[in-house]
């Protein structure tokens, strides 16, 4: 009799997050904000029918559908992972949601100008951040709205960096550098909201079900990713639980 065969890496992996955040707060994000955060994060932005938005490492793009889906946004979506853009389109397309995607490294920002510009979790991975902020500026008309969720907290030690896979992705700025970063690039805080408590509770449940997950991926490569990706979330529930790393949401203005 043949043995069942086992899901691939890329469903295991989704299946986990679905069961982390449950099916009311599950758009296919690849991060620890929920469906309401993205939605709370967008309003606050001023996203709602016809407005343009630019949506910075959009992955594979749930975020973005669910946006596009409720408040009749007009989206871009870019990511430097072509896999990710591809299946970004085919989400789309499946659910016959009007997204656009490309793929891009960033910066440079993709020409125009946008009413909107989003940056939901990859602050991280961006350590020139002055760089980045002053095109998310140059790309918003004036009063055009900047919105981002950031983990904010002193840089990563030598000890930290060695036990964090990836921790060049890992990128940490404290809050009052971050702060000035936007008032030099010419964008005014309009609004924050501090995330931490909810992404230590979205973190766990996250850990957990990778956990969990871990008995369907075969040994070998694919159990050294999902080890990994276990490894890094309980890194990020301590370091949130304890206070060494904050969660914050907000939206800055383009300065006239």
């Amino acid at each position: 009799m043949t043995p069942p065969t086992r899901p691939a890496l890329d469903d295991v992996i989704t299946r986990a997050r679905a069961s982390a955040f449950g099916p009311a707060e599950y758009i296919g994000q690849e991060s620890f904000v929920t469906g309401t955060e993205v939605l709370t994060l967008a309003r606050r932005a001023g996203i709602n029918r016809g407005v343009s938005v630019l949506d910075l490492c959009c992955g594979t793009g749930g975020p973005g559908r669910w946006i596009t889906e409720r408040l009749g946004c007009r989206y871009l979506g870019v990511d430097v992972r072509r896999s990710a853009v591809e299946e970004a389109r085919r989400r789309a397309a499946a659910a016959r949601v009007r997204c656009r995607f490309e793929a891009r490294r960033v910066p440079p920002l993709p020409p125009g100008r946008f009413d909107a510009v989003l940056l939901v979790e990859t602050l991280l991975a961006f350590p020139e951040r002055g760089a980045l902020l002053g095109e998310v500026a140059a790309a918003l008309p004036a009063g055009g709205r900047f919105a981002l969720s950031a983990e904010v907290g002193r840089p990563l030690s030598p000890d930290e960096a060695a036990v964090m896979p990836d921790p060049e992705t890992v990128t940490l700025t404290p809050l009052d550098e971050l702060m000035a970063d936007l008032a030099r690039s010419g964008l005014r805080l309009r609004w924050q909201q501090e995330w931490t408590e909810s992404h230590v509770r979205t973190a766990e449940a996250l850990a957990c079900a990778y956990e969990r997950a871990e008995v369907d991926v075969p040994d070998g490569r694919e159990r050294d990713a999902v080890d990994r990706l276990l490894a890094a979330h309980r890194l990020w529930v301590r370091w949130l639980a304890d206070g060494r790393v904050r969660k914050y949401a907000m939206v800055a203005e383009r300065c006239h």
